[in-house]
């Protein structure tokens, strides 16, 4: 396992508490496009020198030309949470019967220049008053559609836009600065263990206000099969970012603020942290 950090410098990697810095030269689409990224990423690491960790502050969101997809209702609790939000609009039996359905929901989620980097803000929408993260375990998916990696992702949700009605999924979900990724990725044939936690916690003015979490074994749906429908008859000729659904869902009465602090935190990755715009 290998964890790789984007900086403005290029790209360091972490093995077993050792830092180095890859060659220049070396690309997360470089990476994101070859046929066998375990093997780049070995040839990289041959060539690279020593560094130390990178600050905080240098960090830039994993990614380089991928688009960034999303799957929804793949946990109990989203399930639940989207028929309550849409039930009004005569919406909520749409997401039971996706929960139960072969084929998952899947939607677009973000461009790079939409994604916001560890330790900076992302938005809550101005047409929004209901507002809230979803964390979420990221595949990282090869042109050829392998999963060789993954990271973590916070999944921006206006939820009263697409409760008022369903149809409105895209507005609520794609918007700048709707979606945060890190603060590395991890290169790794082994996905996380059904065991493996998932959390959030909420900040505000320094009090937490809400926190959560949940374990990746709660997804429904196996998590190549995720991928293998994403690239059903569709080509991303420089990889794709998966988000695989949340399974944490804030109370209806809770709306984010701005200035709230989210974070969010799955091992070996880390913790995603990043403030409301």
């Amino acid at each position: 396992m290998h964890r790789l950090f984007a900086t403005p410098a290029g790209l360091i990697a972490e093995t077993d508490g050792t830092y180095v810095t890859l060659p220049t030269g070396f690309t997360l689409d470089g990476l994101f496009t070859s046929m066998d990224p375990f093997a780049r990423l070995a040839a990289g690491l041959a060539l690279a020198r020593p560094s130390l960790a990178p600050a905080s502050a240098a960090l830039l969101a994993p990614i380089g030309s991928q688009e960034v997809w999303a799957a929804g209702v793949t946990y109990y609790r989203s399930r639940t949470a989207r028929m309550a939000e849409s039930k009004e609009a005569g919406g909520g039996t749409f997401y039971d019967k996706v929960y139960e359905a072969d084929r998952p929901e899947l939607f677009f989620k973000a461009t790079p220049h939409r994604v916001a980097a560890p330790y900076t803000g992302v938005r809550i929408r101005s047409d929004s008053h209901w507002n809230v993260p979803e964390p979420e375990l990221t595949l990282a998916i090869t042109s050829s559609g392998a999963i060789f990696g993954y990271t973590i992702g916070n999944d921006m949700s206006s939820r009263d836009i697409e409760g008022e009605n369903p149809l409105y999924l895209p507005q609520a979900k794609v918007y700048d600065r709707s979606a945060a990724l890190g603060p590395c990725l991890v290169v790794t044939p082994t996905l996380p263990a059904a065991d493996a936690v998932i959390s959030i916690e909420i900040r505000r003015a320094g009090d937490v206000v809400f926190e959560g979490q949940t374990t990746i074994g709660q997804i429904k749906r196996p998590l190549p099969s995720l991928a293998e429908w994403l690239f059903r008859d569709n080509a991303f000729p420089q990889g794709a970012y998966l988000m695989t659904g949340t399974g944490v869902v804030p109370p209806d009465s809770f709306t984010l603020r701005p200035c709230d602090e989210v974070r969010i935190s799955l091992a070996p990755v880390g913790t995603l942290s990043n403030f409301i715009l």
